[in-house]
């Protein structure tokens, strides 16, 4: 199984929330690019191809693509998709829906001493509140793995561990070790 960086998660969650499929076709993901970026020069510099080869792209002179840049031009659409789309999205899951979260981890956490806190492989299907989703948004926005894995350690600590306050009170910190595979849903 391919491991899902933490960091990307929620874009897989924006993608569900879309309204119309991304282009499929090499040319149509390149004119969609030179359109959103204002020029061949600046997709050429984004996808680390000469501008010669974005023009032939855009005129369709070519139609196969190498398998690593058909990922980047891919990738490159997907993120540009649809954004007040993403934005709405965004605001119903932080202020009044929340999001899923599936996720299959090992999961450790720091608690007071004669508990045993060794991590464990888990796999949880959980509703994270509202404010959890919007902390999830935020720390995508702040970029960086690190910020993410946080987000969703906490959220699985007041969630799951802590039951939203009901139980191991004294439960400090939640740690997210050797992710198999992680997927939001609105």
């Amino acid at each position: 199984m391919v491991v899902r960086s933490v960091g990307d998660a929620p874009d897989g969650l924006m993608e569900k929330a879309f309204t119309r499929k991304p282009p499929k076709s090499a040319g149509a993901q390149m004119r969609f690019l030179v359109k959103q970026l204002k020029g061949t020069k600046a997709a050429a510099q984004l996808l680390e191809i000469s501008q010669r080869t974005v023009e032939r792209y855009v005129k369709d002179q070519l139609k196969k693509t190498r398998p690593d840049l058909a990922g980047r031009m891919a990738g490159e659409v997907r993120k540009r998709w649809q954004p007040k789309v993403r934005e709405r999205a965004k605001q119903v899951a932080a202020t009044s829906q929340g999001v899923m979260i599936d996720v299959r981890a090992q999961l450790g956490y720091a608690a007071p001493a004669g508990t045993t806190d060794e991590a464990r492989e888990r796999h949880l299907t959980l509703a994270l509140p509202p404010h959890h989703a919007g902390r999830l948004f935020d720390a995508q926005d702040r970029g960086g793995e690190r910020h993410m894995r946080q987000a969703v350690a906490d959220a699985l600590k007041e969630v799951y561990f802590q039951q939203r306050g009901t139980r191991a009170a004294s439960l400090e910190e939640v740690r997210m070790l050797n992710v198999e595979h992680i997927e939001f849903d609105l």
